[in-house]
């Protein structure tokens, strides 16, 4: 089953800050999907108990495996909403620190590459600082009602977000050889 597992057979392409995402959830969703490791379908976890809905396409990097023992998070930034399982190619542009009933839940943010309206996005200062607001709000309350703790920790740039790409790629290689 491994070679029909988007997870394992989509090739990240990883170079410098571009790399390939798959997309799990669309912008402005309140269904929460995520890729089932076992038989690489998408599955509603849940939708979503407050009344929020996801402020980016959210997705992971493939071939990542992160300190959360998935693979690795990232939101993509774009003018659509895109469709799950689609392959975007991206560029990071910073993370966002965040733990998760007390394990590290990093997410990578990205823009799409192939969206003029924001390709040119280089780095995250670059974004609305009502960007970092709307981003930990959101992940901060929508577990909430579910008596779960989510804290955001602090926001960074590109190359702390590249080292744990990098890191992520390697835990998988060694997971997954």
């Amino acid at each position: 089953m491994k070679n029909h597992n988007p997870w394992h057979s989509v090739d990240p392409q990883a170079d410098n800050c571009e790399v390939n995402a798959l997309i799990e959830i669309s912008n402005g969703s309140r269904a929460k999907y995520e890729l089932d490791k076992d038989t690489g379908l998408l599955k509603l976890d849940r939708v979503l108990f407050s009344a929020v809905y996801y402020p980016a396409n959210y997705g992971f990097i493939p071939r990542t495996y992160a300190k959360d023992d998935d693979p690795l998070d990232v939101l993509v930034l774009s003018q659509i909403a895109i469709q799950p399982l689609c392959i975007v190619r991206v560029k990071i542009i910073g993370m966002m620190e965040m733990i998760d009933q007390g394990k590290p839940d990093d997410k990578l943010i990205a823009v799409a590459c192939y969206d003029k309206s924001v390709s040119h996005i280089e780095e995250i200062k670059e974004l609305p600082p009502i960007f970092d607001s709307e981003l930990k709000q959101f992940f901060q309350e929508y577990k909430r009602l579910e008596q779960k703790t989510v804290r955001v920790e602090h926001f960074t740039g590109r190359d702390q977000a590249r080292e744990t790409l990098q890191d992520a790629l390697m835990r998988y290689k060694e997971l997954y050889p």
